[in-house]
């Protein structure tokens, strides 16, 4: 009985005062890109465009963007939850309340985050809830943090546009992709700092829907 307790507890967001207190300094962390050498916390470019995606282990799911043109520089952390600068260790049990995510600085005159959007929905199964494949925890759910007003309405009409995409394609699937203002951005610690690019047989657990997300978000709804 604990055993499945402590599980269903995974599943679920922890209730206000139930998180964990964390810390007021920040974790250490990367100082560069371990593939492309940019700094991961900036200055970047004058013009860059950031995001926050959260799609289940960010292991996988931040390899995904960092191989994308236009991308400048990406970085696992969490997000979405309450406790301060958490660890690792700590969202992994289920009571920070973060996200596994994936922050990308990225040229929107190389691609728009429109183009992020349908990546993002091509790269999971966004229907999962708390879970991505085998990976189950509150810390592996479908989410997109916005930074604008402009990102907003692009993620809504993605999400609008590709359940109607997976509704044709026979996928009974409701999408559970929280949709919200970019929160506190915590950086990983380093070891997860790209961390197939430092362990190219390491695990990865994405998998998508094999249905493509309609391109022109917005004239698809």
């Amino acid at each position: 009985m604990y055993i499945l307790d402590m599980f269903n507890k995974k599943l679920k967001l922890p209730e206000p005062g139930d998180t964990l207190p964390g810390r007021a300094e920040a974790i250490p962390t990367a100082e560069r890109h371990f593939v492309n050498d940019q700094p991961l916390k900036g200055p970047f470019p004058e013009g860059t465009e950031t995001a926050v995606f959260g799609l289940g282990c960010f292991w996988g799911a931040e390899r995904i963007f960092w191989k994308t043109p236009g991308v400048i520089v990406t970085a696992v952390g969490y997000a979405g939850g309450t406790t301060p600068n958490p660890t690792y260790q700590e969202t992994c049990t289920g009571q920070t309340g973060h996200n596994e995510v994936v922050f990308v600085a990225f040229d929107p005159k190389v691609v728009g985050f429109e183009a992020l959007v349908k990546l993002f929905f091509e790269s999971h199964d966004p229907t999962q809830g708390m879970r991505q494949g085998n990976d189950m925890g509150t810390q592996y759910r479908s989410g997109i943090y916005v930074a604008s007003a402009g990102q907003r309405d692009t993620a809504f009409a993605g999400k609008v546009a590709y359940q109607k995409a997976l509704a044709a394609a026979g996928h009974r699937g409701t999408i559970t992709t929280e949709i919200v203002d970019a929160p506190a951005f915590y950086y990983a610690e380093e070891a997860h700092q790209q961390y197939l690019a430092k362990n190219p047989n390491g695990y990865c657990g994405l998998g998508g829907t094999g249905v493509s997300c309609p391109i022109g978000l917005a004239a698809a709804v």
